[in-house]
């Protein structure tokens, strides 16, 4: 199959279903509807909702059904704050997301946390509208809204960040770093998968397959963007590159070097494929996601 076709199918329903579900700006207060559109709307790939929709599709969906959209998108209003608040002065301090200004440059650090307040509380509430998913049973839903809280919360995403600031200047610690980015960026893309099978009513040996590929593809993920920071090209990127190794932050590629960082990611992908040796043909985007991590340029 052809997965740039794929991504590009997959995010324009995404983006459609954003637009329906987040009031614009002539809503009030405007000025925080258009900071929240203006990030969400600012390039991003929508990988994680994209991994929920295949994941639903791999677990029997036969296609992207209305009812799977607004846990999709309400990922994406998650993943977004996250970069909000990171991009901020007292975070990472970057000028530039996307090839764009960062919120804060273009709103104000006030606003710019408000919006990313605004689209984590604003993805909860996508999430528990059953007029959106009436397909869904309340039982099932609600099983998926917990998961993603714990991904995103002081368990997960957020105390992952927190470790991840804690750690920086300090000696390398390859046990440290992996729990680090099992949970800064591993939980969310592991709980975006179980969402789209739990939607789907996958089978509990679906559910765990889909749970050890989503911890393999998370720290690929991270592994090929800190080489990206070392080597990548700021340009296709959208932002600076160099600004690990200048707040000191604990990377693969500064443990285990380049190569090995390479070599690491690889192994991990063909592990990820295994995991996915009990699904069939409708699993191929997952097959072909776990290689474009690895490979991917920006």
């Amino acid at each position: 199959m052809d997965l740039n076709a794929y991504l590009k199918d997959r995010k324009q329903r995404i983006d459609e279903a954003i637009d329906r579900f987040l009031p614009g700006d002539d809503s009030l207060p405007a000025d925080l509807f258009k900071a929240m559109r203006y990030s969400l709307f600012a390039g991003g790939k929508r990988i994680r909702p994209i991994l929920c929709l295949a994941a639903a599709e791999a677990t029997g969906l036969s296609d992207v059904s209305e009812s799977i959209l607004p846990v999709a998108c309400a990922l994406e209003y998650i993943h977004t704050y996250s970069l909000i608040h990171d991009d901020l002065p007292a975070m990472d301090n970057d000028d530039y997301r996307r090839g764009n200004p960062t919120s804060h440059k273009v709103f104000g650090e006030a606003l710019a946390i408000l919006a990313g307040d605004a689209l984590l509380t604003e993805a909860f509430a996508l999430m528990a509208r059953g007029d959106l998913q009436p397909e869904i049973a309340p039982e099932t839903l609600l099983k998926v809204i917990s998961e993603i809280a714990t991904a995103a919360g002081a368990f997960g995403m957020v105390g992952g960040q927190v470790d991840d600031v804690k750690a920086e200047g300090k000696p390398g610690n390859l046990d440290v770093l992996n729990q680090i980015h099992s949970r800064k960026t591993g939980a969310m893309i592991v709980v975006s998968l179980r969402a789209g099978a739990i939607l789907s009513c996958a089978s509990e040996s679906h559910l765990a397959a889909l749970t050890d590929y989503g911890h393999k593809i998370g720290l690929v993920f991270q592994i090929a963007d800190d080489i990206l920071n070392v080597e990548g090209d700021r340009h296709l990127l959208g932002k600076n590159t160099g600004s690990d190794a200048a707040r000191g932050k604990m990377t693969f590629p500064t443990l285990l070097g380049l190569e090995n960082s390479r070599q690491k990611a690889c192994s991990l992908v063909e592990d990820a494929l295994g995991d996915l040796e009990l699904f069939d043909s409708r699993a191929m985007p997952l097959r072909l996601l776990a290689r474009y991590f690895l490979e991917r340029r920006f």
